[in-house]
């Protein structure tokens, strides 16, 4: 429901904004400033997504959790689609995206929103108590195989639809 209102209230929010401004200013400098806002925001986004990206490695590099800059490089994905897309109000809302402190102030909103119930990294939950595996993979056999099975017989004609 709150999906199929943002489509139809922003679309009216952007007409409304157009008309007001093309109406103050004329249609040339709303066009120009609609312009320099696209080349503007694309920039930025540029810029703080390969800090996000590099914040992002990080987190990875170090075994942090990867929550926040995740959230963050998302916000930021979301800002440069906003920018890009013609219009005073999606440019007024990427713009607030690209600010740190709201990205934080929303990533602080969210995770109080949201529940995690389980998280775990690796193939599996380690016992203090299980035996360490080899880190050499001794335990890893190289070798070939083939099908023992025989083929299953179809229990019906094909149709023409499908190959043979």
């Amino acid at each position: 429901m709150w999906l199929l209102l943002a489509f139809i209230a922003i679309p009216m929010i952007e007409i409304a904004l157009f008309i007001q401004v093309g109406g103050l200013i004329g249609l040339g400098w709303t066009l120009a400033i609609v312009l320099a806002t696209a080349i503007l925001g694309t920039w930025l986004v540029r810029a703080q997504g390969a800090m996000a990206l590099n914040n992002l490695r990080s987190s990875f590099n170090e075994l942090r959790d990867p929550t926040e800059p995740l959230a963050d490089a998302a916000m930021i994905l979301v800002a440069g689609v906003l920018l890009l897309t013609p219009g005073f109000f999606t440019d007024a809302v990427g713009f607030a995206l690209l600010t740190p402190p709201l990205r934080r102030m929303a990533f602080l909103w969210l995770r109080s929103r949201v529940k995690m119930t389980s998280f775990s990294m690796g193939p599996g939950e380690r016992r203090t108590d299980a035996p360490r595996r080899p880190t050499n993979r001794d335990d890893v056999i190289d070798g070939t195989y083939h099908e023992v099975d025989p083929p299953k017989r179809p229990t019906h004609n094909p149709s023409g639809w499908t190959r043979h």
